[in-house]
């Protein structure tokens, strides 16, 4: 037998040979992350602070933020510290979890938008039964549902993608364990039934997609039928900021999908990684914070209040000194 050597870590890329050229990568992706984390967090705050915001539609919000999140938080801490540090390495297990929580969460979040368009169809297309339809226990199992076909789409094409040992090259050129570049060092075998699943897979979602273009479609032809003008501007400013998040979505799923991973350049993988695994949870919170004057002024009345606490604790600690 020839040599054989099971692969136990992975070398991800780097962008730079020059130590400080990585650390200004590392601040650069740390600025983003933040920005991230303290939006979608501005968001879920609001959300549970303002009883105004306390119905279906900024409940399955404050899900997608958490979904934004966590989502972010699979591949970017990981390489801020591999820059700061000078490492690319990353272990099986590390990879493993990193392809398993990132397909996780896209799924989940695919499915919770398909639970939002079906609550803005029922909100303009059937607005007397609304309250009747989007109940709170529905709208639980909508979002738990969303969770839990999130888990068994990952587990599945995980359990595939890793059932196997690599015995090839262990070199991933991205930034973090990308799902493509996994099975391009994967075993022949294992390729071959990922593909399987990922068409049977995507009859399944083309046909969630399917259901979504026809609510839409429905929803702006109910709109149409306004007769004021400000009851359309009302309507189409209610259910915009999912139609742009869905359209986000698909174009950053797409350029996932549909791009050639076989001759490209370090800056082309930063880029394409970047939009697909970073721009949509940075651009989301600010999509509903400038299309939903609901959500400013909630934000605005939290900072508010926690601004004049900050205030009151140093004149409380004076006095009682």
């Amino acid at each position: 037998m020839g040599n054989f050597s099971v692969i136990t870590e992975f070398l991800l890329m780097e962008f730079s040979r020059i130590w400080e050229l990585q650390v200004l990568h590392a601040v650069l992706f740390l600025l983003i992350y933040l920005a991230t984390l303290m939006g979608n967090l501005l968001t879920i705050a609001a959300i549970l602070t303002d009883p105004h915001l306390h119905s279906p539609m900024y409940f399955f919000l404050s899900n997608l933020s958490l979904l934004d999140i966590c989502n972010i938080s699979v591949t970017l801490p990981k390489f801020i510290i591999n820059s700061l540090i000078g490492s690319q390495t990353i272990s099986l297990l590390g990879c493993t979890a990193q392809v398993f929580f990132f397909l996780f969460f896209s799924a989940t979040e695919f499915a919770l938008l398909v639970a939002m368009s079906y609550d803005r169809f029922v909100a303009i297309c059937h607005p007397l039964h609304y309250g009747i339809i989007m109940m709170p226990s529905r709208c639980l199992w909508a979002a738990v549902g969303s969770w839990f076909s999130g888990l068994i789409y990952s587990a599945v094409h995980t359990g595939n993608m890793f059932r196997l040992p690599f015995s090839g090259s262990n070199v991933i050129h991205q930034f973090f364990c990308d799902i493509p570049h996994v099975l391009k060092v994967s075993a022949s075998s294992v390729y071959q039934t990922e593909f399987v699943l990922i068409i049977a897979s995507s009859c399944f979602l083309l046909s969630c997609f399917a259901v979504l273009i026809a609510s839409y479609v429905r929803i702006f032809s109910n709109v149409l039928k306004i007769p004021s003008v400000e009851g359309r501007y009302k309507a189409i400013s209610t259910c915009s900021p999912q139609l742009m998040i869905l359209i986000l979505f698909l174009i950053s799923v797409m350029t996932a999908v549909l791009r050639d991973t076989s001759d490209t350049s370090p800056i082309q993988n930063l880029f394409v990684a970047m939009v697909y695994a970073i721009l949509p949870p940075l651009i989301n919170p600010v999509i509903y914070s400038l299309r939903n004057k609901k959500v400013i002024v909630a934000m605005g009345k939290m900072l508010r209040k926690i601004f004049s606490l900050s205030r009151k604790y140093p004149s409380l600690k004076a006095s009682k000194s």
